[in-house]
């Protein structure tokens, strides 16, 4: 009989520190029978935590992001619309080809001057005070600024959308989360009609309100205000962690920052070994089995949900040497932090601009940067891998 593992039961010392526990599952297997965390006590799935099992997985068409297959209805589904994390080819492929544009390097590149200047007024703001939170103060309003401006959202309330994000990506309860995705819902609506009857603007949002496939197909009304709801969310969390999460490896390993200091030439890698090492995204959404299928070994029934450990597989010593070693100058390409297969973050070049940017103009600005305290503390649930707070001083 298949042992269940009640995460839940490790209470938050598996959220301050889920490796220690991700190790000893490893050890014993690359695929685990698990009950979740509270408030999700009542569901269980099957949690994948070897790399290559979950590489696999990642990309296994028998998995299906759309719970409809299996017959469920998800809180997504019904009040936000169909968006990517929640969609299987052919309706993915479409949504994907209708964004992806907008997304490109080159689209990148040009934003490359804009983030310089959002990271400079921020650390103008900073830096005289000699201390701060750097969440607060950089890793939260950087992103945020940056997506707001390419959706071409006016200024909104930050701390409002601060709480509202928080309780959507890692729920204290079902009813705060319904509350949280219902007011970004109506905000989302507002915004669009708004862009709609005011013709043609600057910003991603607009463009997706206009921009056609060479078929002539669009967005719908619901698919639009879903889209919208990722981009927002999704276009500034993982963005906040990679860099609160790489600061504090970078603060807790000396050798490696002084290493990053003195030649400034391994930044790139250091962002890949900071997205590997303390990953901003924990578990990927889930997925499930549309279908009887095997992973490592282990049989998973029609209907199951299954989450595959991001954090948990990019420390699997059978992949990489040494895991639990931060190490900028390791070939930590081919981690699995912003997933893999059609469901690649669609995201990640404008992630890893903003973190190399952040970490750099940080680094030139604050050369004494240290720690001012323990941070947290850190996001409870199985989704997001980050901290509350990032106190540190200079």
């Amino acid at each position: 009989m298949t042992e269940t593992i009640d995460l839940g039961a490790y209470g938050t010392a598996f959220t301050d520190d889920p490796h220690a526990l991700y190790a000893e599952l490893r050890a014993r297997g690359p695929v685990h029978h698990v009950r979740l965390p509270p408030p999700l006590a009542h569901q269980t799935a099957w949690l994948v935590v070897g790399y290559e099992e979950a590489r696999t997985a990642l990309a296994d068409p028998r998995l299906a992001k759309d719970d409809s297959k299996i017959g469920g209805r998800t809180l997504d589904a019904d009040l936000i619309g169909p968006y990517l994390l929640v969609a299987d080819p052919p309706r993915h492929t479409r949504l994907r080809q209708l964004v992806v544009r907008e997304f490109t390097p080159r689209r990148v590149t040009e934003l490359l001057p804009r983030i310089r200047q959002i990271t400079d007024d921020l650390l103008d703001a900073m830096v005289p005070r000699g201390r701060a939170d750097l969440i607060e103060s950089l890793a939260f309003p950087l992103p945020i600024t940056v997506i707001a401006e390419l959706l071409g959202v006016p200024t909104m309330d930050r701390e409002a959308f601060r709480r509202m994000s928080n309780e959507i990506v890692a729920p204290t309860s079902g009813d705060a989360e319904y509350e949280a995705v219902t007011t970004l819902v109506t905000y989302l609506d507002d915004l669009i009609e708004d862009k709609r009857c005011s013709g043609p603007a600057d910003g991603l949002l607009s463009a997706l309100i206009r921009t056609r496939a060479e078929d002539g197909d669009r967005l719908s009304a619901r698919e639009l205000r879903a889209m919208a709801f990722l981009l927002l969310v999704a276009g500034h969390e993982t963005t906040v962690n990679l860099i609160a999460n790489g600061v504090h490896a970078l603060l807790t390993h000396p050798d490696q920052l002084a290493a990053l200091r003195a030649d400034m030439t391994l930044l790139d890698n250091a962002v890949e070994e900071m997205l590997r090492y303390e990953g901003p995204v924990e578990n990927a959404t889930y997925r499930f089995a549309a279908e009887p299928l095997d992973i490592g070994g282990t049989p998973i029934p029609v209907g199951h949900s299954v989450l595959i450990g991001l954090t948990a597989a990019d420390r699997d010593p059978d992949r990489f040497t040494g895991p639990a070693r931060f190490d900028i100058r390791r070939a930590a390409q081919g981690h699995l932090a912003f997933g893999h297969g059609i469901h690649y973050c669609l995201g990640a070049p404008l992630a890893r601009a903003e973190g190399r940017i952040a970490v750099r103009a940080l680094l030139d600005r604050c050369p004494d940067l240290a720690l001012d305290g323990p941070p947290g503390p850190w996001v409870p649930g199985l989704l997001m891998r980050g901290m509350r707070r990032l106190p540190v001083r200079w």
